[in-house]
């Protein structure tokens, strides 16, 4: 199989509009926050990160100026509870802030913030982001399609997220999956069902360091969930092979591992579930899709140039025409779930 070799090195920021803002607003994402992104960016000193085999993982931990550290670790633990607990400060008096790591990798540059429990030593992360229209869209529509629910917070123009926790997919497939025992038809079956989810809601660049690997003991197998965490990529890209996980070389394993213990029939009846699973979810929130996919569909997410390259992409793959009247990547994307998930498009 052909892997796809060419993506975008830097994708632009797009600006969270007045009309998204409306939306966000009205679905409790935006919060007024202490601190913003900017306020981060003025740290004063960095080391590097490194992995226990001593490779660098491309996370600098950061300090600050001493006049600035208490605004700025009191301004952190209240987004943390804003973020999980509703602001509620009176659970800020068990919990500190550890540490404080910048990613030199990607296009959102996040800042990680590591969360400790000091009664029991327990601890959590967050990450504070550029807020970008298309990681917006991305999250929105991870929470409305996907089996996975997306707790984030939106001011001015920073985006606070969650920690998705899992294993991340490359680490998975070069080493944990050789330390136990893993029921790899259950693995392979979900990567297939990862794979549709990405694809219908054109979720883009899911290498296999974009997403992690959820395990839940269930009597005595293991069911996993594969949940992408970076949302950069939702709809930018021209090329259609951008939206499917097979193409890029990072996941040649896990397809490896789908066509060795997946028959191509079984592999058609788990797509038939996933989009119908999806088409359930859709539904029940159909009244949030609506207003989502509306704003999205005027907003600008991309170039004219990849637009059409996706445009002609898609018409191609569900032999069509449907998509020609698609003037953004937002209207696509309705087009795109309307046809794959056989919801007619005057219900959206």
């Amino acid at each position: 199989m052909d892997h796809l070799n060419i993506i975008s090195k830097k994708k632009p920021n797009y600006p969270v509009n007045s009309k998204l803002r409306n939306y966000l607003f009205e679905f409790l994402r935006e919060e007024q926050l202490p601190l913003e992104y900017e306020d981060l960016a003025r740290f004063q000193n960095s080391f590097p990160l490194l992995d226990p085999d001593g490779n660098d993982t491309l996370w600098h931990s950061v300090g600050y100026a001493p006049q600035d550290n208490l605004e700025v670790y009191r301004g952190l633990l209240e987004i943390y509870v804003k973020l999980t607990s509703s602001g509620t400060l009176a659970a800020m008096d068990h919990l500190s802030v550890d540490r404080i790591d910048y990613c030199l990798f990607g296009n959102s540059n996040p800042f990680r913030i590591k969360i400790i429990n000091l009664v029991n030593d327990n601890y959590d992360y967050y990450y504070i982001k550029k807020a970008d229209a298309s990681r917006v869209y991305g999250l929105e529509l991870e929470h409305i399609l996907s089996p996975n629910k997306i707790n984030y917070l939106i001011h001015g123009h920073t985006l606070v997220e969650e920690h998705i926790f899992g294993i991340p997919g490359d680490v998975f497939i070069n080493h944990t999956i050789h330390t136990e025992k893993h029921n790899l038809v259950r693995l392979s079956k979900e990567f297939v069902k990862f794979n549709e989810r990405s694809f219908v809601r054109l979720l883009g660049d899911m290498r296999d360091y974009n997403y992690v690997i959820d395990m839940t003991p269930d009597f005595d197998q293991i069911q996993y969930r594969i949940r992408a965490i970076d949302f950069d990529q939702e709809s930018y890209e021209g090329n259609i092979k951008m939206y499917r996980l097979q193409y890029f070389k990072e996941n040649a394993k896990f397809v490896t591992l789908s066509l060795k213990y997946i028959s191509p029939e079984s592999v058609n009846q788990y797509r038939i579930e996933e989009r119908s699973l999806m088409a359930k979810r859709l539904l029940l929130s159909q009244y949030q899709y609506k207003k989502l996919i509306r704003i999205m569909a005027d907003d600008t997410l991309s170039t004219p140039v990849k637009t059409n390259e996706l445009r002609e992409g898609l018409n191609g793959y569900h032999k069509t025409t449907k998509f020609s009247k698609c003037q953004s990547m937002g209207a696509l994307v309705n087009m795109n779930i309307s046809i794959s998930l056989n919801i007619p498009l005057s219900q959206l």
